[in-house]
């Protein structure tokens, strides 16, 4: 069937990104996977191809648009090729859209013009070592100084994407205790700056999937944050976490969705080189079979994540629709990934095929972002039940 959600301009860009990720990218990937991250000065290239700036007004250097189709056109060029883009994609995806949301006229001045050329690269900093999901719960404070100057930050966070190459980190931190009749007040966001006196990088985390992507614990012990680096307003940072968090859903589900649809390729590509008892692996009956519902279901899971591609661009996804997109795609990449490894055989349990790094990769995306339990919950809530 014909998709209807790219136009001329994706694809040309569908065309340009491919070519500097079989420059620049494919030829020096193991290296990346090896030292777990990728270098710093790789983001001034992302920078100077102008993949920051998609979304940032033409005034701050950026193209001006309002929309995620290129995002989109990136997660499947990167899935098709076995790589990812280290930690940019927090920058874009989960940092962006605060700081088009909640920053000043000047704090933009100060912000968009080193993000779009990756000067300063941003993370965003929610998860502690005792909250994950709850993020009521943080223990992390901000407290406002006496002269009204600025903020005195004190705790930690983990699981960090980006977080050991990051400039700037939006760290969510109480400002306030939890109110009595709703313990989600309280919460500010700070725009923190890592080279602050006090700020400090932990353990670069071990993980088991996206070795490419920084991930990391973060400290602070009486970090100092101006008042002029406040985002929005103090205590309903809750809520505006709460207001991003479709989009970043919809990054999963179709990050997810673009996995499924590469291990097929992967997968086919394989069987048809591969013999035993002399004839190809694609010759058999079971692997026609195994391929075939693979992309059916990949096929599915490429309309669901359409659909909610074109409600983000129209500012209508919902936050049910945007956890079903989520659960649907994550649970389909889970199942067709699975099946593509072991069209493999031994050599699909190699980190040197693609096939191997995608399905430790996919694993975290019924995780973050909201779990699979949690998105169920939220779509049980949206029924009435």
């Amino acid at each position: 069937m014909r998709r209807t959600v790219f136009n001329e301009d994706h694809e040309a860009f569908r065309e340009t990104l491919r070519a500097f990720i079989e420059a620049e990218v494919v030829p020096v990937y193991d290296e990346w996977f090896q030292a777990g991250q990728a270098p710093r000065d790789f983001y001034y290239k992302l920078g100077e191809l102008g993949i920051f700036g998609i979304n940032v007004p033409e005034e701050f250097g950026g193209a001006g648009l309002d929309t995620h189709k290129f995002e989109a056109v990136l997660y499947e060029e990167t899935s098709r090729a076995g790589v990812n883009f280290g930690g940019s994609g927090v920058h874009v995806l989960l940092a962006l859209p605060y700081i088009k949301m909640l920053a000043t006229d000047e704090q933009k001045k100060r912000y968009l013009p080193k993000f779009v050329s990756g000067e300063e690269m941003w993370a965003l900093a929610m998860t502690e070592p005792g909250t994950g999901s709850d993020v009521a719960g943080m223990k992390t404070t901000a407290k406002l100084s006496e002269d009204g100057t600025h903020y005195v930050l004190n705790g930690s966070k983990t699981f960090i994407t980006g977080g050991v190459h990051a400039d700037r980190v939006i760290v969510c931190a109480r400002t306030s205790a939890p109110g009595e009749q709703d313990r989600r007040f309280g919460i500010s966001l700070f725009a923190v700056d890592t080279k602050s006196e006090g700020y400090s990088i932990g353990r670069k985390l071990d993980k088991l999937g996206l070795r490419t992507s920084d991930t990391a614990e973060l400290a602070f012990v009486d970090v100092k944050v101006p008042v002029e680096d406040l985002l929005g307003e103090e205590n309903k940072g809750f809520y505006y976490l709460g207001a991003n968090l479709p989009s970043e859903r919809w990054g999963i589900a179709f990050g997810a969705y673009a996995q499924a649809k590469a291990a097929v390729r992967f997968a086919q590509q394989y069987v048809t080189d591969r013999t035993v008892f002399g004839k190809p692996v694609a010759h058999f009956q079971n692997t026609k079979f195994e391929l075939a519902s693979c992309q059916a279901e990949v096929d599915a899971a490429e309309a669901v994540a359409d659909r909610a591609l074109e409600a983000l661009d129209a500012g209508e996804l919902t936050a049910a629709e945007a956890a079903s997109a989520k659960l649907f795609c994550t649970e389909v990449a889970h199942r067709v990934i699975d099946k593509c490894l072991q069209l493999h055989g031994g050599y699909g349990y190699m980190n040197e095929y693609p096939i191997a790094r995608l399905y430790a990769d996919n694993r975290v995306n019924r995780i973050y972002g909201g779990t699979s339990e949690v998105m169920k919950s939220i779509i049980a809530k949206s029924m009435g039940l």
